[in-house]
Order: C-alpha cells, then structure tokens, then sequence
C-alpha cells in the first residue's frame, strides 16, 4: 500500500511506495532530508512524528525505546505504516552545494602508527564554504569513493584530514599510502550535516573514539579565541597511550577555548598509564549525573554512539541537542 507523507516545516507531500524508507522516499521525490550513514547508526536522520505510525524491519541502534515513545524515529529505517505528518526541523548555518574539484596533495606525514594526515589544496574558483564538522568524499580511480571529515578550521582552499590505515583498505592501505605532494585528487564536497550549533547556548560536550576527533577539531578550531565560545569538554577515547595522535596538542588548546577541560581514555591502557582507563562513555556517565543543560557531540564508532546515547539520555541529555557522526570503515574484502 501507498502511503502520503508530508513534511510539516515545508507541508511538501510525497508518497512512500511498499517498503520503503521515509528517507527513500524523500530522496527519491528530490527532498533532501539530513542523512549520514543510512543503517540506523547515527541518528542523523531523526525525526518527529507528528501524526501517524512506522514500522521498521529491526530496531535501528541509534533510536532508543525512549525516544521511539516520544514519537521520533529514524527516516532511513523507518517503513510507514500509515500517512504520515513529520517534522525534521533543523537549523543549519550555511554552506557550499556539493561539487567535484581536482585537490592537490600538498602534505602527507604519520600522525601516529596506523594515522595519517593528509592536507589538500583545492583550486581559487572553488571558492567553498563549509561547516567545521562535515566532510568530504575523494573519488577512486575505479569508481566509488571514501569519506573524510575535514579536521581544521574552516579555510576555502585549504583541507585538513586524519586517515586511519584500514588492513586491506581499498584507499587507507592502497592509494593513501602512494600519496606525495604534487598529487592530485578528485574530490566532492562539501557533505554533512554534523556541525556546531551556536545557537544551543550551552556547555559542549565532545566525545570522540578515534579519528572521529577530526570533525570535533574542526569545530573546536572554529571556536578558538572566540568570546563566545562555551565551555568546552572533550573525552577522547583509544586503546593505548601511543594511539593519541595528537594528545600534545590537545593539551595546548586549554588558553585558547573557554573553561576546556580535555580527559584521554583508554580501554587498553599499559601499567605506566596515569589516566581514565575503560571505554569513554563510561567515564563521562562517571563525571556527569546530570546532562539535561549541555549540547552533547558524538563522533567514532557506532557502537561507542549507540551506547553513548542510551546512557547520556538515561543521564538526562536533551534529544534536541545530541548531535552525532558516526565513522564505519570499509576493507577491500567487505567491499
């Protein structure tokens, strides 16, 4: 059966054909709903149910059972069930459309044992103007194409990127690893919807694990030296103490944010290690009883954003200022 859907902030009406996706729909009726990973991962694509019902053929991980009562669910999972009336209002400062540029490779150099900074140059009439926290896609010579958040302010032709070696990774392991300066990249950009909110007005909270520190970077280098800037809390989660590409640096941010406070975490810690050991959103629920007043971003794994979630929304965080990017990796033999 065909079901109408209608987005209440625009009242646009398209129909969602048998089994489809509310974000397939949308797509597929020209709408661009805010989407990232597509598998429930990220809780990108969150949205209000303002009349009607959804199914989903299994519960997406980035949803709780809280928030599914209160009436959100995720456009790319959720089937509808019925007509649907939906709210996906979210404001958004402005940005470059989407467009493919030739980037030039202007530094490749390890960040750390399996971390590689890469740093492009992109042509004067590109002339781009991104959100600190999104990313883009480098296009592969046989076709398809990775993602990268970019990982410093801001600039119109210079981009920043932390490269995680991937085993068997078709770029990460293969064409990364052949880059010199000179070198010269097809790209697309600017993709994504996480980002900061200035308008929240409230103490940040950034937990990262990974290189999901890249998009956080981006935004908290946008906020240096800043008035404005709110007090700012940053967990980053890794497995050992050599794994904290760039903890030297991190620490020097601490006169250029307000009240930053920066607390390393790690889940496989050697005996020498001083500091929070165990996942990094176990000690932010060890820190924090209650998070109802902060603007909460999480970038890493899924799994560390399902759990995260579940917990900070037990620990009353505002569904309305959980914010997400959720990082998945791809092997040559997964692709």
């Amino acid at each position: 059966m065909t079901f109408r859907i209608q987005l209440l902030e625009t009242a646009h009406c398209f129909d969602a054909a048998p089994g489809e996706s509310v974000l397939e729909a949308a797509l597929r009726h020209e709408l661009r709903l805010p989407h990232e990973c597509r598998f429930g991962g990220c809780a990108t694509c969150r949205i209000k149910l303002v009349a009607g019902t959804v199914d989903y053929d299994e519960f997406p991980p980035g949803l709780t059972t809280d928030e599914a009562a209160e009436g959100y669910a995720l456009a790319c999972q959720a089937r509808p069930a019925s007509d649907l009336v939906i709210s996906a209002a979210r404001r958004l400062p402005p940005c470059s459309e989407p467009a493919r540029h030739t980037a030039t490779v202007t530094a490749v150099r390890p960040l750390g044992d399996d971390v590689l900074h890469l740093a492009l140059e992109l042509p004067p009439e590109a002339d781009l103007l991104y959100r600190a926290g999104q990313y883009i896609n480098i296009l592969l010579p046989e076709g398809g194409h990775r993602s990268f958040s970019m990982a410093s302010r801001p600039h119109p032709q210079a981009l920043d990127f932390h490269i995680r070696r991937i085993p068997e990774g078709r770029f990460t392991s293969g064409h990364a690893a052949r880059l010199q300066p000179g070198d010269r990249l097809p790209v697309e950009l600017p993709h994504g919807s996480f980002c900061f909110h200035a308008e929240d007005y409230r103490p940040l909270l950034m937990v990262a694990t990974g290189t999901g520190l890249a998009p956080i970077k981006s935004i908290l280098e946008s906020l240096m030296d800043d008035d404005d800037c709110p007090p700012v809390s940053l967990y980053w989660g890794m497995r050992t103490e050599a794994d904290l590409y760039l903890h030297d640096q991190i620490q020097a941010w601490t006169d250029r944010l307000c009240d930053f406070r920066y607390v390393p975490v790690l889940s496989r810690a050697g005996a020498g290690w001083s500091g929070r050991r165990g996942h990094v959103q176990q000690a932010v629920e060890a820190d924090f009883e209650d998070l109802s007043e902060h603007a909460i971003y999480l970038c890493g794994s899924p799994a560390m954003i399902g759990d995260a979630r579940r917990a900070f929304l037990a620990r009353h965080a505002s569904i309305d200022h959980l914010y997400s990017d959720s990082f998945t990796f791809q092997s040559t033999a997964a692709a």
